[in-house]
């Protein structure tokens, strides 16, 4: 069982969690032009919080993850409230390919996880339909305190270098924004805080 799963049952009692994903979703809704005929997925969706925020503004959201508990968690969220718009989807995209086409692909502290980045935003590329967008939202570069030394991810990211990422693969229109700032206390009781950035893309049409 990967830690994801063993969290699942208990993610969505985390407020912090809940915080950063209303902020995220309000950041979202104030810089893309979302549009009610919108296919939309969120990749490595976990318990889908973000998309929760965001379910009434698309026809139809594909919730994309890794972990199997937590599209399980997903799909038990969206029976117990009749929800008929999301589609809870066990897929490890960094290692298959999808075939699928979307108007807007988002995530949420996601990409720090993912080793071969380059790739994953190529994909996303390929799925986005001509004219639709992406947005990202994760660390800025951090000192490795966030998770610890027993991490083995992206210790955040340089903005401006994943933006140049972005352009080589073909986006355009791409700004960025800070969007929420994580406070997290130690063990001594110390305060740090990591800011989190919400990037945009755009695929030409």
């Amino acid at each position: 069982m990967s830690k994801f799963d063993a969290r699942a049952r208990d993610w969505d009692k985390n407020q912090r969690y809940i915080d950063r994903s209303n902020a995220v979703a309000k950041a979202m809704l104030q810089t893309v032009p979302f549009k009610k005929s919108m296919k939309a997925l969120e990749y490595g969706s976990g318990t889908a919080l973000l998309s929760f925020a965001l379910k009434d503004k698309f026809e139809e959201i594909v919730l994309m993850d890794n972990s199997q508990e937590m599209t399980t968690v997903t799909a038990e969220k969206i029976a117990d409230q009749n929800i008929e718009n999301m589609k809870p989807l066990f897929f490890d995209l960094e290692h298959q390919d999808y075939d699928g086409k979307f108007d807007i692909i988002y995530n949420q502290m996601v990409m720090h996880h993912v080793n071969d980045v380059d790739s994953v935003l190529s994909k996303f590329y390929t799925m986005l339909n001509p004219g639709g967008y992406l947005t990202i939202a994760d660390l800025y570069a951090e000192d490795g305190s966030f998770h610890g030394e027993s991490f083995n991810g992206h210790l955040g990211f340089d903005v401006d270098l994943l933006a140049d990422k972005l352009k080589a693969i073909g986006y355009r229109d791409i700004e960025q924004q800070k969007c929420y700032t994580i406070a997290k206390t130690d063990e001594t009781g110390n305060v740090s805080e990591y800011p989190i950035f919400l990037l945009i893309a755009s695929k030409p049409k």
